[in-house]
């Protein structure tokens, strides 16, 4: 089939106004909880885009470990691409494509190191082969071969073989703070329904509108 002619109708459900919370900071969590409990595969899974030195901008899949009022935490090699880029420009923008459920969600903010209690309290939580292979990985850095890659992790485990594996001083999280959000709810006939969440001009709360499809 050609390109052109591949698309279906969106028939999941519909987003009106009166629906939608006065927060959306609630309103993302009730979309959240709706992903988690459908059988949608990766459902915290967030398209982070950064821009580098250049203005020149880069996209990549990450996953949210926390979420609040606060915002959006990942976590990643502090040595990575995505790192180098929020540390000179951390404005950013995450896309969460939750196609199952025919919805989008598109963050706008900024982003900051989490704590270092944070990193080490999170880092605690995750799998032992997780572990080590964030010992393993210097993440973007050109590597010599799959098999290297695999030495450096079996290393890893011999290093920590005795012993609970800390979390590396290279590797931590960010904390996206929003500034906009928009909602989006797949329509018939593409008529599609979208708010965006701004900040009020008095700073007391946020201005919803709905914007055309």
């Amino acid at each position: 089939m050609a390109i052109d002619f591949a698309r279906r109708e969106y028939r999941y459900g519909t987003l009106t106004r009166e629906s939608l919370q006065d927060s959306p900071f609630a309103q993302f969590r009730h979309w959240l909880d709706d992903a988690l409990a459908s059988p949608l595969k990766d459902p915290t899974a967030m398209i982070l885009a950064t821009v580098d030195a250049a203005g020149r901008p880069c996209q990549r899949a990450v996953l949210l470990k926390g979420f609040d009022e606060a915002g959006f935490v990942f976590y990643t090699n502090l040595g990575s691409r995505k790192a180098a880029q929020l540390e000179g420009h951390p404005e950013v923008s995450l896309h969460f494509p939750w196609f199952l459920l025919d919805r989008q969600v598109w963050v706008q903010g900024s982003a900051h190191p989490v704590t270092r209690a944070e990193v080490e309290r999170y880092f605690a939580t995750r799998p032992r082969d997780s572990q080590l292979a964030a010992w393993a990985s210097r993440q973007s850095a050109e590597i010599e071969s799959r098999a290297a890659l695999e030495a450096d992790f079996r290393r890893a485990g011999e290093r920590f073989a005795d012993a609970e594996v800390p979390a590396p001083e290279f590797w931590g999280g960010f904390r996206v703070t929003p500034a906009v959000f928009e909602f989006w709810q797949g329509g018939e006939m593409r008529l599609h329904d979208r708010f965006d969440y701004r900040p009020d001009t008095a700073g007391s709360g946020w201005h919803i509108r709905r914007l055309a499809p």
